[in-house]
């Protein structure tokens, strides 16, 4: 039973900036990917699924309720858009957990349970290690850490490994779908790496391409 769903339609495709996107819908629980040409406006989708830009009225829809009736801020909580660019503080691991938690006035978890999210992501690095000294890789995968441990209900994921080797990204997105399972969460990814499209997507939604 799907109990939760997002979906982009109307009479006509729905047309952006000269971006044309087909009546698509996603149930809830699965792990789902968005494959297409650079510029055939993958992040773009992302960011109206998550409100930044507003398509047409009453486009979007989540939970069979246009998201133009939720509070955006509560919205964006629930439906999590984790961006391509890592923005990560100067300062340690957890000194960034901090800056993220106090932005959002929650109250910050266990150091045991920040590790958890860190592992997930491949992260073996004290909560000390200072952020301005690890590589890009690493830096995203932090950012990544710390943007899960906030997932309520749909995580948007823009490119998740496209700074990882092969094997990383592999273990990255097996430990991700296992935590979106456990938690019945509802994944929707941006990648450009096919082998993993193949080896993890519920679903494969080509933009750019015709049915």
């Amino acid at each position: 039973m799907i109990n939760s769903k997002m979906i982009i339609y109307s009479k006509e495709n729905l047309q952006f900036y000269d971006i044309h996107y087909p009546a698509l819908s996603f149930r809830a629980k699965t792990f789902n990917f968005i494959t297409g040409k650079s510029g055939c406006g993958k992040s773009t989708y992302l960011k109206m699924l998550n409100g930044i830009i507003q398509p047409a009225k009453d486009m979007i829809f989540f939970n069979d309720m246009s998201i133009e009736a939720y509070d955006i801020l509560a919205y964006r909580h629930k439906v999590l858009l984790v961006p391509q660019n890592v923005y990560l503080q100067s300062g340690s691991i957890l000194d960034n957990f901090v800056f993220y938690y106090n932005n959002r006035e929650q109250a910050l978890p266990t150091k045991d349970k920040i590790k958890y999210f860190l592992d997930i992501c491949c992260i073996d690095k004290p909560l000390d290690e200072n952020c301005d000294h690890l590589s890009g890789g690493e830096r995203q995968r932090i950012f990544l850490a710390i943007f899960i441990s906030f997932a309520q209900e749909v995580l948007l994921l823009d490119g998740p490994t496209a700074a990882l080797d092969e094997k990383t990204s592999h273990d990255l997105m097996q430990n991700l779908k296992t935590f979106c399972a456990k938690n019945n969460l509802t994944v929707i990814c941006v990648s450009h790496n096919q082998t993993l499209v193949d080896n993890f997507a519920d679903n494969i939604i080509k933009l750019g391409e015709k049915s």
